[in-house]
């Protein structure tokens, strides 16, 4: 679709001049200020959301939203749906106190299509007591069925952050999967049947400050003791961002593992500062939530010590982030640690604490 933009803004009926925008100055032109033909908006903004040919879109002033919707109904030819109840599999439900965002629908959808409407259901998706590794030695399975299981599990992610780390375990035997990788991927669905409602709540509050969780489990790869990390990111009490991942090296260190997680927290955090920017939201010393508390102190010491120079230097520009005030790396006790999610299994009273805190929750 070629959308033009001309059209978003109205005629001016006096003479508005601006300065030069950042970033894009023409040296040539000195002090000269721009003349505005078209108006801009004032304070309200317009966020436009555009996937292939399906559009959404919200306002801070809802006259914008009318004039908006008149605009594209006279440019192009477009049925208005209303308000915003279902897009691209996600439910969504808006009331006084916030926006639920679930894929209940997909959910069971899912559980028919793999066979698992019967049988019991389980607190967590993976069990404390199992570890899971290649089996080589173990009976092979349907690799197609497997994979459309993972794939299918991986979209449901984006609203089930709550799955994550066990659905990327699983999804590293795709290639050869056996009896105990398929079996691993059935108690991720009988953890769904429990928890079908479940799905992201977004409050309504004033709270806008950004902060971020990191947390990594030394050695949990037990085939080849990669180890795996994992973070979270919040505007306020909102999760917006979240990853979990096998870090394709091996640390030497519980230490090294966490400051290394801790470097890619930071990279998500300077992402989302940049374009929150744009937005008109500043955020200085962003806080990163870590438990190791000597990777804390490697990251607020500029001096590189001889035990350090192992680690790669594009993990050490953490420290550059935090001597400028960019970022600060503050300590958490483990039982407040919310990445502890994406990194290893948990017991079911601490996984339903750290879901519930991450605004997980059953959906009325």
């Amino acid at each position: 679709m070629d959308v033009k933009s001309a059209f978003l803004n109205g005629s001016l009926e006096e003479e508005v001049y601006v300065e030069q925008p950042p970033g894009f100055e023409q040296k040539t032109l000195g002090d000269k200020v721009y003349k505005l033909k078209k108006a801009l908006k004032g304070q309200d903004c317009l966020l436009v959301q555009i996937y292939v040919d399906d559009i959404i879109f919200g306002a801070t002033n809802e006259s914008l939203c009318k004039k908006f919707s008149k605009l594209m109904q006279g440019e192009f030819e477009m049925s208005m749906m209303g308000e915003l109840n279902f897009f691209l599999g996600l439910q969504i439900k808006q009331c006084q106190e916030g926006i639920y965002i679930s894929q209940s629908k997909y959910t069971k959808e899912l559980l028919k299509k793999f066979g698992i409407e019967e049988g019991r259901t389980v607190s967590t998706p993976m069990a404390t007591n199992v570890k899971i590794d290649k089996d080589e030695k173990g009976e092979s399975v349907d690799e197609s069925k497997y994979r459309g299981m993972i794939g299918s599990l991986l979209y449901l992610t984006a609203s089930r952050p709550d799955i994550l780390h066990a659905v990327c375990l699983c999804a590293r035997f795709q290639s050869n999967p056996k009896e105990s990788h398929l079996s691993a991927v059935k108690r991720i669905f009988r953890y769904l049947k429990g928890t079908i409602q479940y799905g992201l709540f977004y409050p309504k509050n004033e709270n806008f400050s950004l902060k971020g969780y990191s947390d990594s489990d030394y050695a949990g790869n037990i085939d080849d003791r990669e180890k795996y990390f994992g973070s979270c990111q919040f505007l306020g009490d909102c999760l917006v961002s979240w990853f979990s991942k096998n870090q394709n090296c091996v640390s030497l260190s519980t230490v090294e593992a966490e400051y290394i997680s801790a470097a890619f927290c930071c990279t998500q955090l300077l992402w989302m500062k940049q374009n929150l920017a744009d937005y008109k939201c500043s955020f200085e010393n962003v806080p990163i939530f870590c438990d190791n508390i000597s990777a804390i102190n490697i990251a607020q010491n500029p001096v590189h010590h001889n035990r350090t120079k192992h680690i790669e230097i594009r993990h050490h520009f953490l420290r550059d982030c935090v001597s400028k005030r960019k970022i600060e790396i503050s300590f958490v006790p483990s039982q407040d640690q919310l990445a502890d999610i994406f990194t290893k299994p948990l017991t079911s009273e601490t996984f339903a604490s750290i879901r519930a805190r991450l605004g997980i929750m059953h959906i009325q």
